[in-house]
């Protein structure tokens, strides 16, 4: 006789500093995973330099935690800075504010553990973040993506702006910039 499925519960919080090393955790499992079927094994250590925790995005009190059935499946957040990716170690970062309804909100540091993928956790993550950005008055989003988070942002509404790869990890990672509007598009469904 077939068990029947039990429910999977999501639940969402925003993360704190104590959350930190459960996030270097999670991202470095992430990387390592699913990341590695996008990449060579040279490009997974390089990606190491250019992606990581931003503990500028939890100190804002913007980076989500999703948990199923009481587990860390994924994280991500979005941002009102003007960095568009990359950790605490990552060289370049610009932390200077953002405009709302004049630039672009970030989603950022996205990670899904490897044993919760494609359950829905990204899709959520980018819900809350563009969410979040639209109550504080952003009415764009832009990311970063790597090119195994680039079908999840195509089939949730994001455009590529433009390819491009990034060396400072010491070998070139392929990366895509992309965007969307966040403006309420409703009034046009169902018109052709």
């Amino acid at each position: 006789m077939a068990r029947a499925l039990q429910p999977v519960t999501h639940t969402h919080r925003l993360a704190t500093e104590a959350d930190i090393p459960a996030l270097h955790a999670i991202m470095d499992a992430a990387i390592s995973g699913p990341l590695s079927t996008f990449l060579t094994p040279a490009q997974v250590e390089a990606s190491r330099m250019i992606m990581g925790v931003d503990s500028q995005l939890v100190s804002d009190r913007t980076y989500f935690l999703i948990e199923i059935d009481g587990v860390l499946a994924g994280c991500g957040g979005w941002s009102r800075r003007i960095t568009e990716y990359g950790g605490d170690h990552t060289p370049g970062r610009v932390p200077a504010l953002l405009t709302p309804g004049i630039d672009a909100a970030r989603i950022r540091a996205m990670y899904t553990a490897p044993e919760f993928t494609r359950q829905g956790v990204g899709r959520l993550i980018v819900g809350l973040c563009e969410e979040a950005a639209r109550s504080e008055g952003y009415s764009r989003v832009e990311l970063v993506a790597t090119m195994g988070g680039e079908p999840l942002y195509r089939a949730s509404g994001y455009r590529e702006i433009e390819r491009f790869a990034d060396d400072r990890g010491g070998v070139a990672v392929p990366l895509v910039r992309m965007g969307k509007s966040l403006k309420d598009t409703s009034a046009d469904v169902g018109k052709t």
